[in-house]
Formats: structure tokens, sequence, C-alpha cells
């Protein structure tokens, strides 16, 4: 008994200890940095918003060889002073003002501030306090820096793409101390892109945060040409350091004649498949020289590259390199694409042969409208047979190419002309009545590709009549009009039902909203809207006790249009009885 309760004393005794360490853990400490030369007017303004904030521990104003009474504002206002005896420039007030501090998070605030607030530094420093970053920088409300956008952006566009921020040289900064040791202080204006750059190259978390409404003097012509001389030999100076001279001297030189290389082997293939003229052994030569080239400085940039890579590490540097130097990747892309182009696709259906190159340099169509080559035809042009000046004989393939049936009749001239087969021996011989012929403009002994034949019969109206074994009774007759394009459109596969048994399926393009009439005994018993070609969907008519559906079965690809009531109605049935 009294061996539990020993136990139980020491379990709450262990309890409020991690209970008690865990509210006793240390605060990261905070440091305010403020390097200024000549702000005796502003000075005191920003240490005040910086003592606002009740975690700031110290605040330290470098001031650096002013002749003015900076530094008496700033010991009145209550922060530590630390004075250079001559002007050595921002950056060396600031590694001054780093040496002295004892923060673990330490902030670099411009002394000429005129609108600073304790909430504008919170949000410098809160994001590192909450540990969502190592180092923040600062962006504002301000017309766009000329310095920024003449020298600044343009030279980071170049040698370090991978940077995007808006105002590379904003002035206010903060960082964690262990990750600021790692970074290297510029003594003069070059200070604020040299942080950034360097905290690029080691990998360090950089934010960038908005603080809004920035109020501070311009400054002079003289001193922004001193401050863009500065920037400018600090970004050239470390993109000689992160190697980025290289990337583009050594490194460039090899992924420009790679991609030299990748251009040859395109000319060559070129060359030995499109360009008749040349002969064929100089695009071979053409593609060896540029296969060689390619191998050669490819290898010689993967070395260089592992190399790189084992002797630095350098963050970002991959994704700068890519950046800066794809369009080795883009030729090779077009290469890729290039030869993939000299791949064909044929289709061989219902005796027809359709090749659909992706180049259309490899087949030259003369004159087939739906761009493809077909076996079928040609078609010799004949006169019609003694007694059959109404009657069209149509080889089957012509048949099959035109979507008819044999027993169609077609409108021509305002004349009927019935669709009947071709007699044996006569398999490519097209017979046509003296008049057809005259309307289609062609001569007995033409000759009419299968690819053309659907030219000649555009636009003439056709009847089809349903079997009457189909119907539900032989009492019953039924016909369906249509017209023939040139052209394939997007169509339906639809199922006619006469008192729910299936009539016949047939295809046709429906034109949305448009209206479609349904006869019985020469009366329109439904004119029906087709809204909706979603196959499933069913429009019903109705005459007496019979019920006539539409019902849509799929959709397809068609030279048939369904007939709108322009030479007829779309479906007519007739009761004998």
């Amino acid at each position: 008994m009294y061996w539990a309760v020993l136990i139980l004393i020491f379990l709450l005794a262990s309890v409020k200890t991690s209970n008690a360490s865990k509210n006793n853990k240390k605060k990261p400490s905070v440091s305010i940095v403020i390097p200024a030369y000549n702000e005796e007017k502003t000075v005191a303004g920003v240490i005040a918003a910086a003592n606002e904030l009740s975690y700031v521990d110290e605040v330290i104003v470098v001031d650096d060889g002013s002749y003015d009474k900076t530094a008496d504002e700033a010991k009145f206002s209550g922060s530590t002073v630390i004075s250079h005896a001559t002007n050595q420039g921002k950056g060396a007030a600031i590694k001054t003002g780093f040496k002295h501090s004892k923060g673990d998070i330490i902030a670099f605030i411009d002394a000429d501030i005129q609108n600073l607030t304790s909430d504008k530094i919170d949000n410098i420093i809160r994001p590192i306090l909450d540990g969502k970053t190592d180092i923040t920088k600062t962006k504002f409300i301000r017309e766009s820096g000329r310095v920024t956008e003449l020298t600044a952006k343009p030279l980071l566009k170049f040698f370090f793409p991978e940077i995007t921020f808006d105002q590379p040289l904003s002035g206010q900064f903060a960082g964690k101390r262990s990750v600021l040791d790692k970074i290297k202080f510029e003594k003069d204006y070059g200070v604020d892109v040299g942080i950034v750059l360097d905290a690029d190259a080691h990998g360090i978390n950089i934010n960038e945060v908005d603080i809004g409404d920035i109020k501070h003097d311009m400054s002079p012509l003289n001193s922004l040409n001193e401050m863009a001389n500065e920037v400018v030999r600090t970004i050239i100076n470390r993109a000689i350091e992160y190697g980025r001279v290289t990337m583009m001297d050594t490194l460039g030189n090899y992924i420009r004649m790679a991609t030299l290389g990748l251009s040859l082997i395109i000319l060559g293939l070129f060359t030995i498949f499109f360009v008749r003229g040349i002969p064929l052994e100089i695009g071979v030569g053409i593609t060896l020289i540029g296969i060689i080239l390619t191998i050669y400085y490819l290898v010689c940039l993967v070395i260089k590259t592992v190399a790189m890579f084992r002797n630095k590490s350098r963050g970002n540097f991959l994704r700068s390199f890519i950046k800066m130097h794809f369009p080795v990747l883009i030729s090779a892309l077009v290469l890729i694409l290039m030869i993939s182009t000299f791949l064909s696709a044929a289709t061989i259906s219902d005796g027809k042969v359709s090749i659909e190159p992706t180049s259309r340099n490899l087949v030259i169509f003369p004159g087939s409208p739906d761009q493809a080559i077909y076996v079928r035809g040609p078609y010799s042009v004949d006169s019609a047979l003694e007694n059959e000046i109404d009657i069209i004989r149509m080889p089957q393939d012509a048949l099959n190419t035109l979507e008819l049936n044999y027993g169609d009749v077609l409108t021509i001239d305002g004349e009927q002309y019935t669709v009947n087969e071709t007699r044996i021996g006569e398999e490519n011989l097209l017979r046509l009545p003296s008049k057809v012929r005259t309307v289609f403009n062609v001569q007995i002994g033409d000759m009419i590709s299968d690819g053309n034949i659907k030219g000649v019969f555009e636009g003439i109206q056709a009847q089809r009549s349903f079997n009457s074994t189909n119907l539900t009774s032989s009492n019953v007759s039924s016909n369906l009009n249509f017209v023939i394009n040139a052209m394939s459109s997007n169509g339906v596969i639809m199922a006619i039902y006469l008192d729910n048994k299936l009539i016949d399926s047939v295809s046709g393009a429906i034109k949305n909203n448009s209206s479609y009439d349904i006869q019985a005994n020469g009366i329109v018993i439904s004119s029906i809207i087709v809204d909706d070609l979603k196959p499933g969907n069913s429009y019903f008519a109705y005459y007496g006790d019979h019920i006539i559906e539409l019902k849509i079965l799929n959709k397809t690809s068609t030279l048939k249009n369904f007939d709108t009531n322009d030479f007829g109605p779309f479906l007519s049935f007739n009761f004998d009885y």
C-alpha cells in the first residue's frame, strides 16, 4: 500500500515538472538594429515604434558618422548608441549593429521612415517568431524605385531568375541569428540584395512581407548613382561566387552546342524525308553530325553539372539552371514531335482504306474534301439502260460512300429516280439518265473518284421506304426524307418504333431546336423539336391508337441531314385501313 502511494507521488511530481518545463521554455530574444546617418528628425520616432513591442529586448542605433544630432536624439529616446567615427556605409552600420546585438532574432530598420508604427515592425518580426520562416524582407507601397527597376531586377532576372521578389532592395529585414551568421554583409548599399542572394544560395527560407505605406526622404541623384553601382557590383560578385557566370559561360556553351546538334538532327531528318532536291547522303551526313555533337556536348554538360553540385551546395541552383537554359529541352521536344510526324495512321473499314498522316507533307490530297485516300472507285459514268429513264444504277461502293440503300428515291431537279444495283460485270459503272448527267455536269466516260462522288450528289434530297416486314401490319408503310451532304458532320443513330416495335435504325444529322414534322395519312400529327441529342432520349408522336417513338441510340459521323420539312415531312406513315 505504501509503495503504491509513493509511486503515485512520483508520477504527480514528474507531470508537474514536465508542465513547468514547457511553461518555462525560453522565448527567443529580439534585437532591433537601426542604421542611421544624419536622421535627427526621424530616428526618435523609429525608436519609439520599436519600444512599443513588448517582446523587443534591445534597440541599437548605429550612428554612421552623422554630423547632426542623430546620436543625441537616439540616446535621449532610450536606445543603445554605437557610433562610427566616419561614414562607412549602410552595410557597415548593419554589420556593426549585428555584432553588438544579443538577440536570437535581429530586425534591421531604416532610421528615415516617417510613418513607422509598431504594427509594421511586428509584421516584419512576427513570421519568424511564429516559426514560419528564417528571414523576412519587406515590400511596401511606393512608386517603383529607379535602381530596382533599371538595375537590380534585370540583373537578377538574368543571373538569378528564381528570385522574383517585388522589391529586392526594400531596406527593412529581419532574421534568425543562426542563419544571419552564414550571410556576408556588404559594407554599402549592396547589403540588401546581398542578403537576398546569400539566403537563396544557402537554401535559407526567406519571405517577402507587405508592411503597407512607407514615407521617407527620396535619395538625391548622386546617391542613386552610387547605390546603383554598389548593387551591380554585389550582384555580379555573387553571380561569380555562386557559379552563375560559369553557368552562363561554360555550361551555356555546352547547352548552345547541344542545341545546335539537335537542330542539325532536325534539319537532316527534314532533308531525308521531305526535301527531294538534296541527295539522301547529304541528309544522312547532317543527321550524323548532329547526333555526334548532341551526344558529346550533352555528356560534357552532365559531367560539369554534376561536378558543380558536388563541389557546392547551391539550394535553388537546379531551378535556376532550368530557367536559364531550357532551350535544349525545347529543342529535344521539337525533335521528338517531329519524329512522331513520320508515323501515320491507316484505317481499313468496309472496303475503304483511309490514310490519316500526322504530317500533311507526307501525303498530298488531290481534291479529297475529307483528306482521305480511298481504294473504292473510281466510277465510270455511262448512260442509263433502255427504258430506265427514272433509274440510277449505282455500284455498291458508291452506295456505301453516299450512305444510301438500294430502293432509295432521289429527287434531282424536280424528278424522282430510284437507286438500283448494277448489273454483273459493271461493278464500277455509274449509269445515269441523260437529264441527271446534265444536272451533275458530267459526260459519258467521265471518271468520278470515290472522294468526289459526295460532291456530285451534294444537296440531293432522298427518300427511304421502310420494308413492310418491319412494320406492325402489311397495311402500314413509312418513308424517311434526308439530304446528302459532301462533308461528314456530327449526327446521331436514331431508332424508329411503331407501337413499341422497331421499324429500323437510321443515321443523320439533326439541327438543335429545329422542327421535324411527322405525318400520318398526309396529316401532320406532330412537329418535334429536338433540343437534346443525348443518347437514350426519346420523342413521341400519336395517331389514333398508334404510338410512334424516335429514340436516339448513339452519336456518329454521317453525310445525311434529316430533312427539316424543306422537301416534305421528315417522317411519314400511311395506314391503309
